[in-house]
């Protein structure tokens, strides 16, 4: 990946498209946004692919994402917590947080950071009628 300057940041140029990053929301998207939604969609995407391969079928799914950064360190994220709800008919509470459990150790950006920032998950199943 290449970055270049940009006015009041820097921008790379992707596959999907131009991604801006800057510390000024109204120029760019900010680091710890780009750190957090990677965690988050990483997780997402592996507990989707989790639950296809075990044929278990969901309508919704929603992560909500709460970030405690430290005061002391330059606004140093020390902890993430993930709160997911999962919508569907008839799922098994059972299943679905062993499911989480193998994305949680498939993930490769919370595998990444997980030493050095704190990753908590809850998980909320609604189900739904038929």
């Amino acid at each position: 990946m290449d970055f270049y300057l940009s006015e009041g940041g820097v921008r790379t140029i992707l596959p999907f498209g131009e991604l801006d990053i800057s510390g000024n929301e109204e120029l760019g998207y900010r680091p710890f946004q780009l750190m957090v939604a990677s965690v988050a969609g990483c997780s997402a995407s592996v507990f989707r692919k989790v639950l296809d391969k075990k044929r278990i079928a969901i309508d919704d799914l929603k992560i909500s994402a709460d970030v405690e950064k430290s005061p002391d360190e330059a606004n140093k994220i020390i902890s993430i917590h993930l709160h997911f709800v999962v919508k569907g008919v008839n799922l098994k509470k059972d299943q679905i947080e062993k499911s989480m459990e193998i994305a949680r150790k498939n993930c490769s950006m919370i595998r990444t950071i997980e030493d050095s920032v704190k990753i908590t998950e809850k998980l909320e199943i609604v189900n739904l009628s038929n």
